[in-house]
Formats: structure tokens, sequence, C-alpha cells
């Protein structure tokens, strides 16, 4: 894992390295209930890699992976998330969705920016 600054708003755990026992050992610390989607996640991708003869499943397993640690490491930034998500689903008008999907875009993007620099 690199070693990654803390402030009060700052992440509970330093971000791992994008490999299935760094991500594994991450989720179990910080969403352990997601253990068993983790598990199955990896078991469909490994079986996808080895039937298409490609590593592009595995891949995309490490960077959805990646992205879910990066936002969940930072209880603030995962709690938004989820409120724009419920948000999202519960809204009646586009432009309270156009807004929440906006703003879950820069989540999302921010975590896949920390996933690859």
């Amino acid at each position: 894992m690199t070693e990654q600054p803390t402030a009060p708003d700052g992440p509970v755990i330093p971000m791992p390295a994008l490999t299935p026992a760094a991500l594994r050992a991450a989720v179990a610390d910080i969403a352990p209930a997601q253990l068993p989607s983790f598990a199955e996640h990896l078991d469909r991708a490994v079986e996808q890699a080895a039937a298409q003869s490609t590593i592009a499943p595995l891949r995309a397993f490490l960077q959805w992976w990646g992205e879910f640690v990066a936002i969940q490491r930072y209880p603030s930034r995962a709690a938004r998330l989820r409120e724009l998500e419920a948000v999202a689903e519960g809204a009646t008008d586009r432009d309270t969705v156009r807004t929440a999907l906006a703003e879950i875009r820069q989540i999302t993007d921010r975590a896949h920016a920390e996933i690859t620099t």
C-alpha cells in the first residue's frame, strides 16, 4: 500500500496496490460486508478471462474494486455517494437526477484518478 496523508476527513486506510490480495485486504478492512461480492466478482472475472483468453475481465475487476476502495476509504465521500444515489433513485424531475448524477460522476472520476496515478 502506498502512504497517504491522513486528515480529519482523510482516508481511513492508504490506497492499496491494484492486486486482488491487496484489494481484498482493503475491502475486509473498510467494507467487510462486501467480501462475498468481491469473491464472486473475482471468480467470474477469472472464469471469463480463461474462457475468452484475455486479461480484460481481470483488469475490469481490478479497476472496479480499486475505485470502490478509493471511494470507501473516505467515509464522508462514501456517505455522500450513498446520499446522491438515494436522491437520484427517488427523484421525480430530470434536473434533480441530472444534478445528482453529475456529482456522482465527480466522485467516481476522482476515485478513478486515484487508482491511475
